[in-house]
Parts: structure tokens; C-alpha cells; sequence
């Protein structure tokens, strides 16, 4: 990577310890820079050590750990803005929301959606409070506004106010189609963090209405519990007589996760709210459909690649009993999510976050 052009700057809290949603998207816009002749040099900031394996997957990228024991918002106004002010980087970016209340240079943040603005309920009062008070400070100061989806522009633009060309929508990449034909079992995967508006008991529960109907059908969530109220979904599962047919992991590797992929025939994700909802995607990668709630994100996101329902559990069985048991439609919703495929990419994710930041730093 060549020593010249702006000096990038980056929030990479979420590339400590183990990375998720923001921090996959993160690590693809990286790796997608550092695979090109990207001209600008990049210096990402953490609060500890990154997983030598992320260092290693991206050369050219110089790494800052300015320590903290919390990757919260002490660190972000307090340990960060000083990190900037000695590094005195041309633009910052920032993926996740908000960024410090001072900086030495423009900002660009990511805003991915505003669910903590359309459903104050889901959030403790603190926290929903805190998340509203930085990001509409944060989108106020900063040069643009990136989101995921077109359904996202519109609720910033709607809580938000922001200026007409301020926000600028950069939809996310999804893997290429990656899988083969090989055998697959009756088993109902979900992949993501546990949210209240992803409606977990109500899946636990629809799956317990559809697993008398399909012989030696699991369903295996995978994914760090962050409900709130806090939910059991072994409870919750015991409750509904699953018994051995149910799983969940707080957290898998992606060998692990790839495996699962492998053996799943469907995938869930009964999300109220998403700026876009990769999950669904990453399972079409692997051939295996989903069955989502009929929501304005899901019909630009998924379109006719996904079974959409209603949230009500007799509908979502349903939906699972026909993932899990009718070849055709199974072999309908394979076709099509491979072709839906085709319009996201990493590289084109990352060519726009460039070129906005590139526009900031004028």
C-alpha cells in the first residue's frame, strides 16, 4: 500500500475480542482496500489487541491499541479523541453509529439503522437515551451519513432531519454463492445476536408447532444473547418439549458456523426492524433459504428469495414445515437467492465508503 494520499482513521472497537455484525462489515470493507492499490494509508484504533488472525488478513493496515478495559462510550470520548489527536489522520471514519463529541478532522459515520428512535421500548431507558442523544449528535457533525438499505435512508431521514444529500446509501456485500448439492438434514438454523425485535420465543414456539410434522427437525440458534427483557431460550425450549431437538450457541466459529450451513435445509429471521439483515443472505451463500417477516427491509433486501411472513406463529410453522419438507420450493427459493446474490458486493460496498470519504476529506 502506498505511503501517500489521506490518512484514514478508524473507530475498531469492534475488531476486539470477537467480531459480529459491525465488525464482519468492517473486516470486508478492509479486506476489500487492502486487496486493491488503495492509495491512502489506514490506521485502525482499538481498545486491546485484535485477533492476530484479523491482523494477518490485512496487510498494509497500521493498528493503534489505545487500552481500555470497556469498549463502551467512556472509551470512545475519552481514550479515542486522544488517540486522534496525536494521529492526526486527514478524515475518521467511523462504522458503528457514533463517534467522539471532538475531533481533530472530518467524520463519516455508519449509521445502520435507527431502531433505538422507532422502538424506544426495546431499550432500557439509559441506554435508549444514550444511543439517541450521540447518534443524532454524531449524524448532525459528520460530512455524510452512510446507511445499508434505502428503507434505512428513510427512517435517518425521518428521525434524523438531516439535510437533503447528506446521507448516502451503500448496500452491504454478501458472499458469493458457495455451496454444493450435497445431502442436507431437516434442521432450522438462525445466525445472529439475540434481539427482542427477532422474535425468538415466537420462533422457539413455531418451531414446536411445526416439529411434529417433520420427523428429526432441530432448530439450533447460534448467537450472544442480548435481549432485553432477558430471555431464556433453553426455557423457553424445555417449556415448548423440544427437548434434544433444540441447540443454542452464544457464539460459533466460522468453521463451526460453515458446518451448520452445511447441514441446515432453512434458515430463520423473524426481525420486526433492520437497516438491511445479513443473515438471510449469508444463508443464501450457502444454499439454504429463509423463511423472514413481510417487512418493508425484507421485500428490498430479499424479495421473492425468502418466504415472508406474518409474525404469528401458525404461519411462521408453516413457513418452516415448507423450508423443511417441500423440495420444490426449496429448490425455487435456492434459485433465486443465488441470483439475488449477484446484486451485492463487498467491492462495491467499499467503493462507495472510499469515495465518500475521500469527498469528506476535501
Amino acid at each position: 500500500m502506498a505511503e501517500a494520499g489521506l490518512k484514514i482513521a478508524i473507530d475498531g472497537r469492534e475488531l476486539a475480542g470477537k467480531p459480529t455484525g459491525v465488525g464482519r462489515y468492517l473486516i470486508e470493507i478492509l479486506r476489500v482496500w487492502t486487496a486493491t492499490e488503495f492509495p491512502h494509508r489506514l490506521l485502525v484504533i482499538t481498545p486491546s489487541e485484535p485477533d492476530p488472525s484479523i491482523v494477518q488478513s490485512l496487510p498494509g493496515v497500521a493498528w493503534h491499541v489505545e487500552p481500555a478495559r470497556s469498549a463502551g462510550t467512556r472509551w470512545e470520548q475519552g481514550r479515542l479523541p486522544r488517540a486522534l489527536a496525536k494521529a492526526r489522520p486527514d478524515v475518521f471514519f467511523a462504522p458503528a453509529y457514533t463517534a467522539p463529541l471532538r475531533l481533530p478532522c472530518p467524520m463519516v459515520v455508519v449509521i445502520h439503522d435507527v431502531s433505538y428512535f422507532a422502538h424506544p421500548e426495546w431499550f432500557g431507558r439509559r441506554e435508549g437515551w444514550r444511543r439517541r442523544w450521540l447518534t443524532k449528535f454524531t449524524a448532525r457533525h459528520a460530512r455524510t451519513v452512510i446507511t445499508d438499505s434505502e428503507f434505512s435512508r428513510s427512517e435517518i431521514d425521518r428521525f434524523l432531519r438531516l439535510p437533503a444529500g447528506r446521507i448516502v446509501v451503500a448496500s452491504i456485500g454478501a458472499p458469493a454463492p458457495a455451496f454444493t448439492d450435497s445431502t442436507r438434514e431437516p434442521l432450522l438454523l438462525y445466525v445472529g445476536s439475540l434481539f427482542k425485535r427477532r422474535r425468538i420465543p415466537e420462533l422457539i414456539q413455531a418451531f414446536a408447532l411445526a416439529a411434529p410434522r417433520v420427523p428429526s427437525a432441530r432448530l439450533v440458534l447460534v448467537g450472544d444473547n442480548r435481549t432485553m427483557p432477558r430471555i431464556d431460550p433453553r426455557a423457553l425450549a424445555q417449556a415448548a418439549g423440544l427437548g434434544a431437538r433444540f441447540e443454542w450457541h452464544d457464539y460459533a466459529s466460522d468453521a463451526v458456523r460453515d458446518a451448520l450451513y452445511a447441514s441446515a435445509r432453512g434458515f430463520a429471521f423473524l426481525s420486526d426492524y433492520e437497516g438491511f439483515g445479513l443473515p438471510p443472505l449469508e444463508a443464501m451463500s450457502h444454499g439454504v433459504p429463509s423463511v423472514v417477516l413481510d417487512t418493508p427491509v425484507s421485500r428490498e433486501v430479499y424479495g421473492d428469495a425468502a418466504l415472508r411472513v406474518a409474525p404469528e406463529p401458525g404461519a411462521i410453522a408453516e413457513a418452516i414445515v415448507t423450508l423443511l419438507s417441500d423440495d420444490a420450493v426449496h429448490a425455487r427459493l435456492k434459485a433465486a437467492g443465488a441470483e439475488r446474490l449477484r446484486g451485492y458486493s463487498w467491492a462495491s460496498t467499499a467503493a462507495t465508503v472510499r469515495r465518500v470519504l475521500e469527498e469528506a476529506a476535501q
